[in-house]
């Protein structure tokens, strides 16, 4: 099979293997609880140094002992964050703290047992693809790629983690709360009947934005304000939405057949705000002929929600961060539980580091990737205009990616409108090398 025909069927069956399927005796080195694993972290941003100090919080023996990041000052602070924050289990010497484009590859040649992958998603695949080269059990944060070339790749290498036997888990920490997981298994379980519709809604403020300054180069800018490019985050429905979209695939079990969304620019309009959108609306249908709306926009001053309604022939169910609860339709409670106050982004890692040490290996890649080109399907429904199947994305070839990661001039994508921008877009932007 070609890497890049990935129909709904083969992809549905490669996903159907997802985490149990791919639970094989591997080449483990760890057996005992007390053993000490060696972290590396590449992309030393807030989330990479969020899940460092997760990974050493959520087990026994675990050392923070490389780390990697495009630039020296957000290494630096990095450092000193960590430093405060988790003691004696900080042993990075100077020797092992790597800057530039190559840093994740010098991170990867320490001594290390795991790997936490941190960077902006656009450097994804190729971080996830040298780490399983290097035989790293790996964290990585969602999303997975920006594209369909990203989202191949990711897959291709996540079938060598397997054959290597290594534990691969993803930052989908919904996938870690004890009221999703037993909402959700009700809801596999019938107790809301046949599901018929759904809604999901990721409403809220605006994020970070980070100022240009005198003497950064284009590609500087862009990797330092790298929310606001597609080729680096994906835009907000893949960077932040892919949360509420991989409940849904967990939900139905299933990736979309199609959709058609639409969106834009209303509050972020300025230069400084790259060229994604600030809202999206979107229309997914899943098997069945089931009708998903999803929408997701950053705001200031709007109402927030965030939550996930199913609706089903016996019942509604609600999945949201504070609990899950499922009513019949005359509104009589059947199920709820208030989230616990367990911390999915510490018991990711506690249960990435559990199957290296019980030699079980767990192997997420494809129910992220599978989430991760859902969310790609709407943006690209939306900045084209057209509704588009889940093939048609598959056939695309869509690479967003530039020619090269140098620091150098690039230029900025102009802003999509619907109905004039393209789907398939092989020519990736241009880097001019100084």
């Amino acid at each position: 099979m070609n890497d890049h025909d990935i129909t709904r069927r083969n992809f549905v069956k490669l996903t159907s293997a997802g985490t149990i399927g791919l639970m094989t005796s591997g080449n483990f080195a760890y057996a005992g609880s007390s053993d000490v694993l060696r972290v590396g972290v590449i992309g030393c941003g807030g989330r990479g140094t969020g899940a460092a100090r997760d990974a050493v919080i959520s087990s026994e023996g675990i050392e923070i002992t490389a780390m990697g990041d495009l630039f020296q000052d957000r290494l630096d602070a990095s450092k000193v964050a960590l430093k405060q924050e988790i003691g004696d289990a900080y042993k990075v010497n100077e020797s092992h703290a790597f800057v530039g484009f190559d840093a994740y590859q010098h991170v990867l040649d320490c001594d290390i047992d795991l790997v936490i992958l941190a960077s902006p998603p656009g450097f994804r695949p190729k971080h996830f693809t040298a780490a399983v080269n290097a035989g790293k059990h790996i964290f990585m944060e969602k999303p997975v790629s920006v594209d369909v070339i990203g989202a191949m790749e990711i897959m291709s290498a996540g079938e060598i983690a397997t054959n290597k036997g290594l534990s691969v888990v993803a930052g989908t920490l919904y996938r870690r709360q004890p009221s999703f997981v037993e909402g959700i298994k009700r809801i596999h379980d019938g107790m809301i009947g046949q599901i018929i519709g759904a809604q999901e809604n990721y409403l809220t403020g605006p994020i970070w934005l980070r100022e240009r300054k005198a003497g950064m180069s284009d590609m500087e800018w862009q990797c330092r304000n790298w929310y606001y490019f597609t080729w680096l985050s994906g835009d907000h429905i893949v960077e932040q939405f892919v949360h509420n979209i991989d409940v849904i695939n967990w939900v139905f079990q299933s990736h979309p057949d199609h959709a058609i969304a639409m969106g834009g620019r209303i509050a972020r309009t300025s230069p400084e705000y790259g060229h994604i959108y600030d809202h999206f609306s979107v229309e997914y249908t899943y098997p069945g002929d089931v009708v998903v709306e999803a929408k997701c926009r950053q705001f200031s001053g709007s109402t927030n929600r965030v939550a996930n309604r199913i609706v089903g022939t016996k019942g509604i169910a609600h999945l949201n961060p504070q609990n899950s609860v499922i009513y019949d339709h005359s509104g009589s409670v059947l199920y709820e539980m208030p989230e616990p106050g367990a911390n999915g982004y510490v018991q990711e890692h506690a249960d990435l580091i559990a199957s290296v040490r019980e030699g079980v290996p767990i192997n997420e890649t494809n129910q992220i990737t599978a989430s991760t080109l859902t969310a790609v399907l709407g943006r690209e429904s939306a900045y084209t205009g057209q509704q588009l199947s889940w093939d048609e994305l598959m056939a695309s070839n869509l690479d967003l990616q530039p020619s090269a990661h140098e620091f150098g001039p690039i230029s900025t994508p102009p802003v999509s409108v619907p109905g004039i921008t393209k789907l398939s877009r092989t020519t990736p932007m241009s880097v001019q090398k100084i």
